[in-house]
């Protein structure tokens, strides 16, 4: 079996306030494929502000509402991912996280013996930081650095960020029409890791800024992550089933 980690952003979760079920559903066929073709999956999932905001539509300005927009939308946002794996023969699992849990040795490990029992069982585990109390990951995060952290401890040689952001380019591809993708990176200067955040939408925290950052963590500990585009799954399936690097950016040191 091999581990991998996916993470899917509010951006590729999201649309006109609220959960784009069609992606949702790509993204869960997605992760039936990849379990036939023997990988054991972590799901990494944002959207339970854009969940929650789609029943009670709090100002999102205010972290006080974005955490009760998270305990509302939380289980309305795992309902609907069960819903779509029982499509599949599948069951998941809820597994909310808070950061400190990564500051202990005993923690990491209770929680590792969670994962690893869902994962012989059979079960997508669905990890999420444990927003309604999490404030520093509501303001900055956007689960990219949670997942590398979930990558590099619960033992996965790689984690997948699926994004609106489809590869990692030279130069922002909004604003210039030379910008060429970079297929692999192995060095991330500290300039790039201390940009400017630049989130994309109403519902996103974190940018491409957030993304370097994980890949950086995961390098340096001797994993690899790729990025590529969650609205469309051809580059990462070809990726993982294929064994073929069409599209996206491989980190890797």
């Amino acid at each position: 079996m091999k581990r991998i980690v996916i993470k899917v952003g509010s951006h590729v979760l999201t649309e006109d306030g609220a959960i784009a079920k069609a992606r949702m559903l790509a993204l869960v066929q997605l992760i039936a494929e990849l379990k036939a073709h023997k990988y054991d999956v972590i799901l990494v999932s944002s959207g339970a502000v854009a969940a929650g905001f789609t029943l009670l539509p709090l100002d999102r300005g205010s972290v006080a509402n974005k955490q009760a927009l998270a305990a509302i939308g939380q289980p309305l946002l795992l309902k609907m991912y069960q819903e779509k794996f029982a499509k599949f023969g599948l069951l998941c699992s809820q597994v909310l996280l808070s950061a400190d849990v990564f500051d202990s040795a005993k923690h990491i490990q209770h929680a590792k013996v969670a994962i690893d029992t869902l994962l012989k069982n059979g079960v997508i585990p669905i990890i999420n930081e444990n927003d309604t109390v999490s404030i520093e990951e509501l303001v900055f995060g956007d689960n990219d650095r949670l997942s590398a952290h979930v990558a590099h401890y619960f033992d996965a040689q790689l984690l997948i960020i699926l994004s609106d952001i489809d590869a990692y380019y030279d130069k922002d591809p909004n604003r210039y029409d030379d910008a060429k993708r970079r297929a692999v990176v192995s060095e991330i200067s500290e300039e790039e890791l201390n940009a400017e955040h630049t989130p994309n939408n109403e519902f996103a925290t974190g940018g491409i800024v957030t993304k370097l950052q994980a890949a950086d963590f995961l390098m340096q500990h001797g994993r690899e992550m790729f990025l590529t585009s969650g609205f469309d799954l051809s580059d990462v399936k070809s990726f993982l089933v294929d064994k073929k690097h069409k599209g996206g950016t491989l980190f890797k040191a």
